[in-house]
């Protein structure tokens, strides 16, 4: 097994550069405070955000006096936020402190990895669809809409959020929508993370009537000519469940879970 392809190597790479990474341009509003080891991430428009390469160097009554200051930090906000919880952070009791807490878990994802370059291909895209690069409000506004339609859930914080990522860095990210007779059936977005070797992939939610077709394929191999075109080596993906099995097929390896521990304001 080659280094690319070593699945711990991957998870220890992972680790070192993304797991306490902080943007070096911020979206308007966005800041970010030092907890001890741990890096909270205040402004946006779904809540905060609190993240960190290890807290196992902590005693008992030490990280559990860190998870309460950022419960109390947000609850004096009046403000949810998210503890992003690793399936190997340590020590292993961490989500029942969590849970203690107050935070509840959401569903969990696979992180996936894998070298870019195998996936940089001319995307195939079904009969009638088309792949669009876009940075406009307006067409922002309607891939909300469509991840709307599909979660069923108000999707207006995305918008607000990715307009602002592109107002602050354009270069930070590329924003892409499958079309089909004017309408948008699937969505994805590429984040480069600088100085380090990885892009994430995010979105590529597509309308039921539009999947089993190969559209999230091709957003993909798009996204990764986009990654190589920059510079960078791997891909990386908070996979859910349903993208984790086409992902894991293209090559990209599971390494590890992550799961949102959420609190929010009673």
């Amino acid at each position: 097994m080659t280094p690319q392809l070593d699945p711990d190597a991957l998870l220890v790479a992972y680790d070192a550069q993304l797991r306490a990474h902080v943007p070096p341009i911020l979206p308007a509003g966005v800041t970010v405070e030092h907890d001890g080891p741990l890096l909270r991430m205040v402004g946006f428009d779904h809540g905060g955000f609190v993240t960190y390469r290890d807290v196992s160097g902590l005693g008992s009554a030490e990280l559990d006096a860190l998870i309460a200051r950022q419960r109390d930090y947000f609850a004096a906000r009046g403000e949810r936020f998210e503890w992003k919880l690793h399936g190997h952070d340590l020590p292993a009791d961490l989500p029942e402190r969590l849970i203690a807490a107050g935070f509840e878990p959401e569903e969990p994802e696979t992180v996936v990895i894998g070298p870019a370059e195998p996936l940089a291909r001319t995307p195939v895209l079904p009969e009638g669809v088309t792949l669009r690069e876009v940075t406009s409000r307006a067409d922002i506004d309607r891939i909300a809409a469509m991840e709307e339609a599909v979660w069923n859930e108000d999707r207006q914080w995305l918008a607000d959020g990715l307009e602002k990522e592109l107002a602050a860095d354009p270069d930070s990210l590329t924003v892409l929508v499958a079309e089909a007779d004017g309408e948008v059936v699937s969505a994805g977005w590429i984040r480069y993370v600088p100085g380090t070797e990885f892009a994430g992939l995010w979105g590529g939610s597509t309308l039921a009537q539009w999947r089993g077709r190969g559209i999230y394929k091709a957003l993909v191999a798009y996204r990764a000519q986009c990654a190589i075109a920059r510079g960078y080596t791997y891909l990386q993906v908070d996979a859910s469940s349903d993208s984790r099995p086409i992902l894991n097929r293209l090559g990209l390896l599971s390494v590890t879970t992550t799961t949102p521990y959420v609190w929010s304001p009673r």
